[in-house]
């Protein structure tokens, strides 16, 4: 598929200077650095520096003075607590972090994760029941809750209170309980990006603050909302970098005996960047809850016996290769659907449905049919008489507002502008399908109908190494990786060069596309992969100029390190213009 190019906004040459002068860095860090809003070098020390100081006080978010007192009303009357969290990396971090640390307070306090196949998205009457056939008078809610206002209603009728921690956009009518959500409508907290897992943790944050205690006592657990943070792909930006960055060195300098085990088996070694959690600790993590149970996560993240830890793993670690094959088998079958539908061509939106499909891996499959066909997409499958699915959203698209306006066709949904989840009855599956592909079509505008590809500065290949050795890591590499953790808001530099050739070429794989790149006016050639670009092989074909959007990577190969560029997508350039 054919992208868009987009060059981020360039900097003033004036701008540019100032920040040299003040932070000694040549032009692209500047430029790097101006494109994420920083312009001083207070601003730049705390981009490179990110302190736990900074965190913004808890009570600024709503309601956090109610919860924290509800919380310690109920520890001070030795009430049973049920922690109740989302089945995915979100929430079973957020429990294993919540448990882990009210454990010394309150050694009543039980979890709960809803079975996704019998029970569903968010809070169930299940759950509830759960509670009150165990004596639990208090529920705290994660990374769910913020549209459960029957179950809430429910629960009140029972006389179990809730603490709602959510990060998901609010309806317009809220659960009758202490809700925690930096999204609702008056909510003044200042960064409004946390993950579910993060608002649990501001919560532990007042608490401890209410009662006089370091907020150092969280820190160990801040590797658990590190992975939360990668996993829900929220922006890596503000607070969540300060968190991020602090729980990445936790989780790299004193790594808990269950990733230990996750890595091991699955060929990995530390340190892991938040890309490595993102792709090697979040999948495993999250096929609990795919295959089996979410349960099975939480207890390997909260286990301090190895024998059950190295068990857990293993299971967890058979549960993801069971996604794998799952995602792939139902992947193949959704094209098929997709070419065999003879009005696919007419469409602006995918919405593909079988009820044999696996649940699980619904959210997953979406991602991939995006990466095929670039539309807003929704796969739906049949669990207990209704359809229910997984929808992901392609860049600039509101995928929440969409399904708001199909609301009166729907049983329940919930999410954000880029995922989100429902279910609806059968009877309504090709009404929704037809207003769902309309309001895409009102919503979607001809220039996002099109995967972009952003570039962030041009650049000559001369101006990697400058006027350092070749056989090092340059500087600009090196400062760079003090760029991280990357993701949105804060994404890995990807740099252009024009003019450039191919000293040779050749397919790995059959998949592949590997390069030696060259460019007239540098005196160095790079090596270059393109995953997945084999499609491009003709446009870097050796004596024909090419233009090349990529990152700059460290490949380690026989104890030694080199530079080499990522292919993130090559143009031919037209030498008769």
């Amino acid at each position: 598929m054919e992208k868009k190019w987009l060059m981020k906004t360039q900097q003033s040459e004036e701008k540019i200077k100032e920040l040299r002068n003040a932070l000694k860095v040549d032009r692209i860090v500047a430029s790097l650095l101006l494109q994420r809003g920083i312009e001083t070098f207070e601003e730049a020390e705390a981009f490179f520096r990110p302190k736990l100081e900074d965190l913004h006080d808890p009570f600024l978010m709503k309601n956090m003075d109610l919860a924290v007192n509800r919380l310690q009303k109920a520890i001070e009357n030795n009430e049973k607590i049920l922690l109740f969290g989302d089945y995915d990396v979100d929430g079973t971090t957020a429990v294993a972090l919540m448990y882990g640390f009210l454990k010394s307070y309150c050694p009543s306090i039980d979890f709960y994760i809803p079975d996704r196949y019998t029970e569903g998205y968010g809070i169930s009457f299940q759950g509830i029941d759960y509670a009150k056939e165990n004596g639990q008078t208090l529920i705290i809610a994660l990374d769910c809750g913020v549209k459960a206002i029957d179950k809430v209603k429910y629960a009140n009728e029972k006389g179990i209170d809730f603490i709602i921690c959510d990060h998901h956009e609010t309806g317009n009518e809220l659960p009758d309980c202490i809700v925690l959500d930096q999204k609702q409508k008056d909510c003044p907290y200042p960064y409004k990006e946390l993950s579910g897992c993060g608002v649990g943790f501001k919560l532990l944050q007042g608490f401890l603050q209410k009662r006089n205690e370091s907020i150092e006592k969280l820190y160990p657990f801040l590797d658990l909302l590190a992975i939360s943070i990668g996993a829900d792909i929220v922006a890596i930006t503000g607070e969540n970098r300060i968190l991020c960055a602090h729980g990445l060195r936790i989780l790299n300098e004193a790594p808990r005996v269950a990733f230990k085990e996750l890595l091991e088996i699955s060929g990995k070694k530390f340190p892991l960047t938040l890309t490595d959690v993102v792709f090697i600790i979040a999948p495993r993590i999250n096929a609990a809850g795919r295959i089996r149970s979410g349960r099975m996560a939480v207890e390997l993240m909260i286990s301090q016996d190895q024998e059950e830890m190295n068990r857990l793993a293993k299971e967890i670690n058979a549960d993801n290769l069971e996604r794998r094959s799952l995602d792939q088998q139902i992947t193949e079958e959704a094209l098929q659907q997709i070419e065999q539908n003879p009005d696919f061509e007419k469409a602006v939106s995918t919405v593909v449905f079988d009820s044999s499909w696996h649940k699980g891996v619904v959210g997953i499959v979406a991602s991939r049919l995006i990466e095929r066909h670039y539309r807003p997409t929704i796969v739906l499958t049949e669990s207990n008489g209704l359809i229910g699915g997984s929808a992901r959203s392609v860049a600039n698209f509101d995928l929440y507002k969409a399904l708001t306006e199909c609301e009166d066709l729907l049983e329940q949904f919930g999410g954000h502008q880029h995922a989100a989840g429902m279910t609806l009855k059968k009877e309504n599956l090709a009404a929704f399908i037809k207003r769902f592909d309309a309001v895409v079509r009102k919503n979607l505008s001809a220039e996002n109908k099109l995967p972009i590809q952003e570039i962030d500065v041009q650049i000559d290949l001369n101006e990697i190494h400058g006027e350092e050795e070749y056989y090092k890591i340059p500087r600009l590499k090196r400062i760079i990786e003090s760029f991280e953790p990357h993701g949105p808001g804060n994404m890995k530099p990807v740099f252009y060069s024009t003019n450039l050739f191919a000293a040779d070429s050749r397919l790995l794989k059959e998949a592949h596309l590997k390069l030696k790149v060259i460019q007239p006016n540098s005196k160095l050639s790079y090596d270059a992969i393109g995953f997945n670009l084999a499609h491009k092989e003709l446009e870097a074909v050796s004596g024909v100029p090419f233009e090349m959007a990529y990152t700059l990577e460290t490949n380690e190969f026989n104890g030694k390190k080199s530079i080499q560029l990522n292919i993130k997508d090559i143009r031919g350039i037209d030498i008769n213009n």
